[in-house]
């Protein structure tokens, strides 16, 4: 976690990651690296090497500067190395491209809450950053303080194609000293006794060391509604998932419904690259 990623454009929602984000980086001795997309089409961006280059083009990246200067001199940043970066035109492709530029190990990114992924920082692209990432993807919905961890849900079919994306939840619950709640939900379409889902669970972690874990199997009607329900149950500061990156949320979330535990979790998620 030594260098984090903030997609930013200076709204609330995207003050509101980056500030957990500072303290992340406080807490880890992390380095910080603020994008900001503008939102101007690529011929203007061409006009602007030409006599006739068009005012607005100028006006908006003046702007973005200006928006930077007053964010970078909050006190929640002192003594943190934050490096801002302004890239010309908004694609979802852009922040995953400045992750791999910068040897990123994190991003995190600012939401609405329940209204959803389609909502946050620039619009529908922010869902598939979350889709497509291949590094972690922390999601933080309202404001938060004092970002602490201590009863982190990690949410999976326990099949092995998810077992780095384990280790990668590992990790991240020891650098806060979270208990991990390791939860199968069992659903009338895809149901497994209680000892088989067991069994699975106990095979799945047992060539890991962590040992600060509870097992669970909860019965619900969706997959979607027994991660949001489980979590609201034991009060959970954090949801866990896995991601296939480009080809989309992991079988166990087959179709929308890891985006859908991401959209209506009141709490932040974050998302694994299988």
């Amino acid at each position: 976690m030594k260098k984090i990623l903030v997609p930013t454009d200076f709204s609330e929602q995207a003050e509101n990651a980056l500030k957990v984000a500072a303290q992340l980086a406080k807490k880890h001795g992390s380095e910080i690296y603020l994008l900001h997309m503008l939102e101007i089409p690529l011929q203007e961006i061409d006009a602007m090497n030409t006599p006739s280059a068009l005012p607005e083009a100028m006006f908006f990246m003046k702007l973005a500067e200006q928006k930077f200067e007053a964010l970078l001199s909050k006190s929640y940043l002192k003594d943190i190395k934050v490096h801002d970066i302004v890239k010309n035109f908004p694609s979802f492709s852009s922040v995953i491209d400045t992750c791999h530029e910068h040897n990123v190990n994190l991003i995190v990114m600012g939401s609405h809450g329940a209204s959803g992924l389609k909502e946050m920082f620039i619009g529908s692209n922010a869902e598939k950053v979350v889709r497509t990432s291949d590094i972690p993807v922390l999601v933080i919905k309202g404001k938060h303080d004092d970002f602490k961890v201590e009863r982190f849900v990690f949410a999976s079919d326990f099949k092995n194609d998810n077992k780095d994306t384990y280790r990668q939840a590992t990790e991240f619950a020891q650098s806060f000293g979270a208990k991990m709640h390791l939860l199968m939900v069992n659903t009338a379409n895809d149901f497994l006794s209680t000892s088989d889902a067991k069994n699975r669970i106990d095979n799945f972690i047992k060539d890991y060391d962590f040992k600060d874990y509870t097992i669970h199997i909860y019965n619900d009607e969706s997959i979607e509604s027994g991660v949001l329900n489980f979590s609201k149950e034991i009060n959970a500061d954090l949801i866990g998932i896995s991601t296939h990156g480009r080809q989309g949320i992991s079988h166990f979330f087959s179709g929308s419904i890891g985006e859908d535990v991401v959209n209506h979790a009141d709490l932040p998620v974050i998302t694994f690259k299988i």
